[in-house]
């Protein structure tokens, strides 16, 4: 079971999260998609995949499940992957890797970009740039954020509360910050299956960046958490372990 966390931020908002401890000096701060939580089955699958290789510190970003403070899609979330960071420092990890999915992958990204202080990122099915609705479900994101009926479904359906005043002003995007995270090595993965962003968002991430990075075209993957398999899960663990030279 993992060891439960009350983490607060810089902008002193409340994070819940949970610790699954690891051997040696290698942890995963894991990110999770919009309206998820690290509790859901799908994190907790992937938290223990990771875990062989080191420890584990999944979050509920600010607005998500049993996390206080509201949404506000990528902006304000670096400060919690911040807060993620820094109690794994407490705890002795030295070599630290932000791994995210979708909305939290931007979320690395940008953390990495704009924070620091990470050994390795990855971000799995992220948006390269904001306001994306060339899909269908991307359309209906857009829907739950931006109106007011929206914002109340996603909170009574999924628990998700969503800040009701937008960006002000507009956080750069990760395609426009990417750049910025070398020297630390990062992998960008993206299925071409992908429903919410097709396989452009990976590469535009890719080419933005800088190296040391990689980009993994996964065939037949679909979007984040829910399509991630144990053994895709297990060998960014195994780049990871790589990328920071243990």
């Amino acid at each position: 079971m993992p060891e439960s966390l009350t983490l607060y931020t810089a902008d002193d908002v409340r994070i819940d999260a949970g610790h699954l401890r690891g051997g040696g000096d290698l942890c995963f701060v894991l990110a999770h998609g919009f309206t998820c939580s690290w509790r859901q089955p799908a994190l907790r699958r992937i938290a223990g995949v990771l875990n062989r290789q080191g420890g584990v510190i999944g979050l509920d970003f600010r607005g998500h499940g049993r996390s206080g403070g509201r949404s506000t899609v990528g902006d304000r979330e670096v400060l919690d992957i911040d807060a993620a960071v820094a109690a794994a420092r407490r705890r002795g990890y030295e070599r630290i890797v932000v791994t995210g999915f979708s909305m939290g992958g931007a979320i690395a990204i940008r953390h990495a970009a704009l924070q620091g202080g990470v050994d390795a990122v990855v971000s799995v099915s992220a948006p390269a740039r904001w306001y994306y609705r060339d899909t269908v479900p991307m359309q209906r994101v857009h829907w739950a954020i931006e109106r007011r009926a929206g914002r109340l479904a996603v909170r009574l359906a999924r628990g998700t509360r969503i800040a009701r005043n937008g960006w002000d002003p507009v956080p750069e995007a990760p395609h426009e910050v990417v750049g910025r995270i070398a020297p630390v090595p990062l992998l960008i993965v993206h299925g071409d299956a992908d429903a919410f962003f097709p396989l452009e968002h990976g590469r535009q991430l890719y080419e933005a960046a800088h190296d040391p990075r990689e980009l993994w075209v996964e065939q037949a993957f679909g979007h984040a958490e829910v399509a991630a398999t144990p053994d895709l899960i297990k060998r960014i663990g195994d780049w990871a372990t790589v990328a920071v030279g243990r």
